[in-house]
């Protein structure tokens, strides 16, 4: 699942700024045992009282005519807090559906934190996470960064999710990692070239650390 969009929330940095789009994203998994593409959709949109966003990502991998296998979405909504500026509370909700079978749903609550370092752009979230079936509590971190060079023709974002869950098929919790950088470059106007490395650890549906390289095209849809 990817989330790459999520650096427009560091653009606007406590949403001070109108930055407001969305963008279209096809992949393709150069990873010998998957070999397909997948399409995201992303949406951030800010206004007086914070900012929402969302995604959409399909896997097409479907046996015979490769139709879509995968559908998995995220809806985050952030909420402006006026005693500090950065900071924001957000409510988020996840599902999705696999060939393995339902992904659940997942609510997280919780706050996040922006900085501008000048070179680069970060935030931080520390999220309450509740899924669906699961015993005890869990808790999510997440990290999303924004580094642009070739004076803005290039840049490198990405995130690192990283956040506790059941154990499958066994008492007790793991700790799962999730985190996709991606390098992108502007052959044409709002037309990009570049790709993304997924790296996980206990990650659905295979256990210890994966890493997956794609080749990939954006479109900025203003």
């Amino acid at each position: 699942m990817r989330r790459s969009f999520r650096t427009l929330l560091l653009s606007g940095i406590a949403f001070t700024t109108l930055v407001i789009g969305q963008n279209l994203q096809l992949h393709y998994d150069a990873a010998s045992d998957r070999q397909y593409f997948t399409s995201t959709l992303e949406m951030f949109r800010p206004d007086e009282k914070g900012a929402t966003f969302w995604f959409v990502d399909f896997d097409y991998n479907q046996p015979g005519n490769r139709s879509a296998s995968l559908g998995y979405w995220e809806f985050a909504r952030y909420f402006k807090l006026p005693f500090k500026e950065g900071l924001s509370a957000t409510v988020q909700f996840n599902d999705g559906v696999a060939p393995w079978g339902p992904l659940g749903h997942i609510w997280l609550a919780g706050f996040t934190h922006s900085a501008n370092l000048g070179f680069a752009t970060i935030s931080a979230e520390l999220l309450y996470r509740s899924a669906y079936g699961s015993s005890g509590h869990d808790g999510q971190l997440t990290f999303v960064y924004f580094l642009p060079f070739l004076k803005g023709k290039a840049h490198i974002t990405g995130f690192m999710d990283i956040w506790s869950q059941d154990k499958r098929g066994e008492e007790g919790k793991e700790v799962v990692v999730l985190s996709q950088p991606q390098l992108w470059y502007e052959m044409a106007p709002k037309i990009y070239i570049g790709g993304e490395a997924r790296i996980s650890q206990n990650f659905l549906p295979k256990e210890g650390w994966q890493v997956y390289p794609t080749v990939g095209i954006k479109w900025d849809m203003e």
